[in-house]
């Protein structure tokens, strides 16, 4: 049994995260944590105030097919395709979310509280289609707190403008390089351009950009790890916190400069820098490692269940450990590229790897389902 006591130290570390300026939200969504009340027990007492989804997520939650089966049975008997099948599901999940976090998307006037679903990866690389699937998944879902994720591909960056240009909020997802962050801002702002001179409520619409953490480091560092010099060994672990650091600070210029207080004069919201990949994956580090060391006001941190109980248990919360750093994060990655490591070259397999991992997880949920309403469909002859 816990006590007030150790419930009120469990809660510390996650209060001042939040105290700080960063809006903790939860990377997973299932059935089950939303039946269960997990959920809404996560948001009373771990200071969560948003979810975000992706396919490996719902891959995992549907795969499994706990919660689903009734839902499944129906879907069977009325003989959708599986696309569809699994369109239902995942829009029923994010409705669900959407519904529990509404108190405290009303509470921040619209800045948390949000629940994000992504748009079929395959369409990763097609502009229109991706734009043409941001609006039904805003449809379909049906509420003022959900955000249509699109990855930030070559082709992703003209649906960022167009969809925010009709007033859908939108959580730009797999971003890894700072050119490409420089790239979603300015997507960004377009769209709210567009949504301005369309005569839109520029304050209804809300945007997250998606920087991912780990991935960096676990590319890097095994790049580091076979040059095996003392040099290339002291760099280890250092990579992706100053690539994200260096991310805050474009985010800084960036919403401070005119373009963006012309907007911002109009009733704009930032975009806000979104921790994400905060999930540790060297055992050799911290378990909290992306979240102690990227506390920054106006960002939000993303993480998995695990991170977020490591946290509340030990996490080492000390104010802002970001934007005294640009100076040693510049120093780190012009250091790793004198070792003959290309920031560019990572950066773009990392993209490259991020769509290809959604897209394989996509079509396992797929096979999934299908075997599911196959079956389904048996028992019901």
């Amino acid at each position: 049994m816990i006590t007030v006591t150790e419930a009120s130290a469990t809660a510390g570390a996650l209060k001042r995260l939040s105290d700080e300026g960063v809006s903790i939200w939860l990377d997973d969504l299932s059935r089950k944590r939303i039946t269960s009340g997990n959920l809404a027990g996560l948001i009373a007492n771990k200071n969560v105030v948003g979810v975000t989804t992706n396919p490996s997520i719902f891959q995992a939650a549907i795969g499994s097919g706990e919660g689903y089966e009734e839902q499944l049975a129906d879907l069977a008997a009325r003989g959708v395709t599986v696309e569809e099948a699994v369109r239902m599901m995942t829009t029923a999940d994010v409705r669900s979310a959407a519904d529990i976090l509404r108190p405290v998307h009303d509470a921040t006037g619209g800045h948390d509280g949000r629940v994000s679903i992504e748009v079929d990866p395959r369409l990763a690389n097609e502009t229109r289609a991706t734009i043409a699937e941001a609006k039904q998944l805003s449809w379909l879902v049906d509420r003022p707190n959900v955000m249509i994720k699109i990855p930030a591909t070559r082709a992703g960056l003209p649906a960022i403008t167009e969809v925010i240009g009709l007033g859908i909020s939108v959580n730009v997802t797999l971003i890894f390089s700072l050119e490409r962050y420089g790239e979603v801002m300015d997507a960004y702002l377009a769209g709210l351009e567009k949504a301005r001179e369309r005569g839109l409520d520029l304050s209804t619409i809300h945007s997250v950009a998606s920087f991912f953490v780990s991935r960096v480091d676990s590319e890097i560092d095994k790049r580091l790890t076979l040059l095996g010099t003392d040099e290339a060994l002291a760099l280890k672990g250092r990579a992706a916190l100053a690539n994200a650091r260096l991310a805050y600070e474009a985010y800084e210029k960036v919403f401070a400069g005119e373009r963006w207080l012309a907007l911002a004069g109009a009733g704009a919201n930032k975009q806000r820098p979104l921790w994400a990949s905060t999930g540790v994956k060297d055992p050799a580090y911290k378990d909290t490692l992306y979240v102690d060391e990227l506390v920054a006001p106006g960002t939000v941190n993303t993480m998995p269940e695990g991170t977020l109980d490591a946290t509340a248990d030990h996490g080492d919360i000390h104010g802002d450990s970001v934007t005294g750093g640009y100076p040693q994060a510049r120093a780190d990655l012009e250091a790793v590229e004198r070792l003959g490591i290309s920031y560019d070259e990572v950066v773009g397999k990392l993209e490259d790897e991020g769509v290809a991992k959604f897209e394989a997880a996509w079509q396992e949920l797929l096979d999934a389902v299908t075997k599911s309403l196959d079956s389904k469909g048996v028992d019901g002859e």
